[in-house]
């Protein structure tokens, strides 16, 4: 009888629920293969894997075999490794498609692990005999004296000498001398002093710098309080202990000025990692974090996936951010991912926010998190004063009132600057015909195309579809169309013509969607007079010394919605803008424009703050069953007929039965039917056990993919999701 035959389990970027054998490539194995790269043939492709366990097969099966080993040792192992696993279990994802959401795009397709050592010049045994030959006072001359002693680094040879190139090209051509990579050695932090701590922040390092093993922490501080200060200093006592950090900010745009103030206090090089970077830069950083050379990263969501063989601290700074969820693909939330990783590292991580997320609060009220409160701003700084303007029967212009445009132009005139804060980018949010009460649709999705370039051109928000605006109605001919509603450029234009002699800076996606855009348009501003009008991407974390005003315009929106969310969306985003009012010596305004101005939330974070308006809505939540009270997993589904949706979750409802622990509800239609020539329905699980819902997802999720219905649908699994669009 033959010997069975060696396989290999692997795990491929594909979305169906399995491992795939193979028999191993020729050529040596590595000693350890579990989490090494092979290249495969899957069906007519070649596709990158990962090599989950081995196993064995009967001689006469007819398994493919693996084309190369593209590892010499394992790319992913320990923690990560285990850690990947957890997220595919809990996502209920295939672990070849969490695997690829992990890694770096060169790493993904098969490329060797980059190199990340440094680069030196040195003189060759020629090159010191020589030395003394070459033209006193060239270039090259000069160079060899630089080299004369030992091997410079590059950016040594670059700080003491201009134009170093051509010289060293000119030398290493006649053989004097070569460049060599040079090893890399340990680097020590030299931190420089920073502020003095209040007692509340050093209450708080010293909670988070003693904690042993793994240790949670809510650092819930009010806006301006030196949350960052907090994470500096426990960040130098983790690369005194000889240690990694990894920090987690939600835009790209934070990225930079986060970076900077670290790399000026921490005196060691911190990474970025960000999906502004290349694919090349982002894998050079996870390979030097790898290697334990990058001993301090500052990253987005994905961040979240950096190797960390040494760590000593994990935090994720504004964790309430909604940017930590990923919406499409898998869909893993960093925040959480992050308390997972941190229990198996076995490290403190720390959740910073001004207004903690509903959850968040939750754990620490019910103790499971640490709950350390910064109730004060650092330095001097005082809490903004908080006007509630009532525009009931008040004439507008762009939105905007004679009061507050007075305001604006009082502050101008001290030298301060404004912050004109509205959440919907565009110049409208509507096209109407004002005859006969025609809107612009979009033809693909049940939502209106907003305006834009001043009436313009129409583009929709949910799509990406763009077109010129008519020039008279479709409907009935019409010349009376009018842009309805207020967006950022509208202001924008109205701000430029009232206040001509300041500059006025929009900040939205549209503006910022190149490298460093963001970064640059504050630098523009400075510290002169002017306005900035923005969205959200300015409501986050930015420190903006001068700002002494903030109008919040048109938030009458977001007081009625049917997302149970929708008030603590409200409520952080209010807060955090708020926040970016007074951060200096001067005292900031925060005015809040409102047809409502005895709504109840409003009322409530006026006059307590969030934590009074949290403990209401946690109470509410309670009532209702709804997170973190419930756990939720929806379901979506998208096909060109509807029928065929319904038809699929129908499906799916079936094979969840009727469970003790767990209620469904659907198919119902997503709150926005047709989106992208879609038709979307879902369906929506929940327990208020979280084992519970599991159970029911570990039974049906690997069951999905072969319904016959699920051959007609486009369908994806949210767990824990955070919008029920």
């Amino acid at each position: 009888m033959e010997a069975p035959l060696p396989t290999l389990r692997i795990a491929l970027p594909v979305p169906l629920p399995q491992l795939f054998d193979y028999l191993p490539p020729d050529g040596a194995a590595p000693e350890a293969v579990v989490g090494c790269r092979v290249r495969v043939p899957f069906g007519p492709r070649e596709l990158v894997g990962l090599v989950v366990e081995q196993g064995s097969a009967d001689p006469a099966s007819s398994l493919r075999q693996a084309l190369a080993w593209l590892d010499c040792a394992p790319l992913l192992q320990g923690e990560l490794w285990q850690s990947l696993q957890w997220l595919a279990r809990y996502t209920h994802a295939p672990l070849g498609e969490v695997v690829s959401t992990a890694l770096p795009g060169p790493l993904r397709h098969g490329e060797p692990l980059p190199e990340t050592h440094h680069w030196g010049w040195q003189l060759t045994a020629a090159g010191h005999e020589q030395r003394g030959s070459l033209r006193a006072g060239s270039r090259p001359r000069q160079l060899a004296e630089l080299l004369a002693e030992a091997v410079v680094d590059e950016d040594v040879i670059a700080a003491r000498m201009d134009d170093w190139r051509a010289p060293a090209r000119s030398l290493a051509k006649r053989g004097l001398a070569e460049r060599v990579a040079l090893a890399v050695a340990p680097l020590q932090a030299s931190p420089l002093g920073g502020p003095t701590l209040n007692p509340e922040q050093a209450t708080a390092v010293q909670a988070i710098t003693a904690a042993q093993g793994f240790a949670p922490f809510l650092l819930d501080g009010v806006t301006g309080s030196g949350k960052t200060e907090v994470y500096l200093q426990a960040i130098i006592q983790c690369l005194a202990q000889g240690r990694q950090a990894l920090v987690l900010v939600p835009e790209i745009g934070l990225t930079p000025q986060t970076l900077a103030r670290f790399r000026g206090r921490l005196g060691i090089a911190v990474h970025a990692f960000h999906s502004g970077l290349n694919d090349n830069e982002r894998a050079r950083v996870w390979a030097a974090a790898s290697r334990g050379e990058a001993r301090v990263v500052v990253g987005t969501r994905s961040a979240i996936f950096m190797p960390l063989p040494e760590a000593g601290l994990l935090i994720v700074d504004e964790e309430h951010d909604n940017s930590y969820k990923q919406q499409d693909g898998i869909r893993y939330h960093a925040r959480d991912f992050a308390l997972v990783r941190a229990k198996a590292l076995g490290i403190p991580v720390v959740l910073g926010s001004a207004t903690p997320a509903m959850e968040t609060l939750h754990n620490a009220h019910a103790g499971r998190f640490a709950h350390l409160r910064l109730k004060v701003r650092a330095g001097d700084a005082m809490p903004p004063r908080v006007r509630i303007l009532d525009v009931r029967k008040r004439p507008l212009r762009d939105g905007l009132s004679p009061q507050v445009l007075e305001g604006i132009a009082e502050h101008l005139r001290n030298g301060q600057q404004v912050l004109v804060f509205k959440n919907r980018r565009g110049y409208a949010p509507v096209l109407l015909c004002h005859d006969c009460g025609w809107t612009a649709p979009c033809q693909r999705c049940d939502a209106p195309m907003t305006v834009h370039g001043a009436g313009r051109r129409l583009q929709c928000h949910h799509c990406g579809a763009r077109q010129a605006a008519p020039l008279a109605c479709p409907a009935c001919a019409s010349l009376a169309l009018q842009p309805q509603g207020i967006g950022t450029e509208r202001l924008e234009e109205h701000l430029i013509q009232a206040f001509p002699d300041v500059p006025v800076l929009r900040i939205d996606r549209s503006t910022t969607s190149r490298r460093d855009a963001l970064e640059q348009q504050l630098a523009r501003l400075g510290d002169q007079p002017g306005i900035l009008v923005g969205t959200q991407i300015l409501a986050k974390g930015h420190d903006l010394p001068k700002l002494t005003l903030v109008v919040v315009v048109g938030i009458d929106e977001g007081l009625f919605s049917s997302d149970f969310r929708a008030t603590e969306k409200l409520a952080q985003q209010l807060i955090q803008v708020a926040g970016r009012a007074g951060r200096a010596r001067d005292p900031g305004e925060v005015w809040l424009q409102t047809h409502h101005p005895g709504h109840p939330l409003l009322e409530t974070l006026v006059n307590g703050g969030y934590h009074p308006f949290a403990a209401a809505e946690l109470n509410q939540r309670q009532a209702a069953g709804f997170p973190p009270f419930a756990h939720l997993a929806l379901l979506r589904a998208e096909a060109q007929q509807v029928e065929h949706a319904d038809a699929f979750l129908l499906a799916v409802r079936a094979l969840v039965g009727e469970q003790p622990h767990l209620e469904a509800f659907g198919p119902m239609p997503a709150p926005m039917p047709r989106r992208a020539g879609y038709q979307r329905t879902q369906l929506l699980l929940s327990s208020a056990q979280r084992p519970a819902l599991h159970a029911v997802l570990d039974h049906v999720a690997p069951l999905l993919q072969s319904l016959p219905e699920a051959r007609k649908v486009r369908w994806s699994l949210d767990v824990d999701p955070v919008d029920l669009y």
